[in-house]
């Protein structure tokens, strides 16, 4: 079996372009990552929307909520968001029209849920386009993984780590709950923070066939240690260096 190098998910706003724009899903997948990463929010009448957080300002300084608020309200108003030092404007974005991009390039896209609300409108879009081998949900702790194994079983779905259980059990009983964790809500395998990830983890994961999906690593060493730990995706905003790397590392043992 050849060498198999972990499938590359551009994190959103990957390559310093603006999070939560089409300009970033196209970016991510024009430099060639397998995966492109977004978080979703969803709107008082229940559009999902790319979105990190709730609350937003207009260029005029007027503070917004998405989740109190109908699409049709702010589809065509300004936003200010922080770009690095920069403050730029932005559109608030659908899913909806991320997910011909995510078709027509034959990727895959990992809906980052933010709020329990976005489930179901969320499994809707990808029935309704048809995307159920091309999208699955994180930002699943538990209790959301179990909820979305309820309301849609069918839709793939990781378990997010609680980073919590590292800090006050001891390492191997953290990593044997977050396992049994991940296999309890169906989730296909585990999303987590590289700083977390061990050889033993990785051994006791793979022996019960879950993937190990970490985020966010930026740092070219860091993406070699990993890639050579065997993890199954890395999470990148540095997507141009990680492609580079997998040419590289193919190249070396082939």
């Amino acid at each position: 079996m050849g060498y198999r190098f972990p499938l590359i998910t551009a994190h959103c706003g990957s390559m310093n372009t603006i999070d939560h724009t089409l300009e970033s899903v196209q970016t991510g997948l024009r430099l060639g990552a397998d995966v492109v990463e977004e978080d979703v929010r969803v709107t008082k009448d229940g559009i999902p929307v790319l979105a990190h957080d709730d609350e937003w300002v207009t260029v005029d300084g007027l503070k917004m909520s998405i989740s109190q608020m109908l699409f049709d309200e702010f589809r065509e108003l300004q936003f200010e968001v922080t770009h690095g030092e920069q403050r730029e404007t932005i559109q608030i974005c659908r899913l909806e029209d991320m997910f011909p991009l995510i078709q027509a390039s034959g990727k895959v896209v990992n809906l980052d849920l933010k709020v329990d609300e976005s489930i179901e409108p969320v499994a809707s879009l990808v029935k309704q386009y048809g995307m159920s081998e091309q999208a699955f949900l994180s930002g699943c702790g538990m209790e959301r993984a179990m909820l979305a194994e309820r309301l849609n079983p069918e839709i793939r779905k990781l378990l997010n780590t609680d980073h919590d259980l590292f800090r006050t059990l001891p390492y191997r009983d953290a990593m044997v709950q977050t396992c049994e964790d991940a296999l309890a809500a169906s989730c296909f395998g585990i999303n987590i923070h590289y700083s977390i990830v061990s050889q033993e983890l990785m051994d006791y994961a793979t022996s019960l066939g879950l993937p190990v999906y970490v985020w966010t690593v930026n740092e070219e060493d860091l993406m070699m240690q990993y890639a050579d730990l065997g993890v199954a995706s890395i999470t990148t905003r540095n997507v141009a260096a990680l492609v580079q790397l997998r040419q590289k590392m193919r190249g070396e043992r082939l």
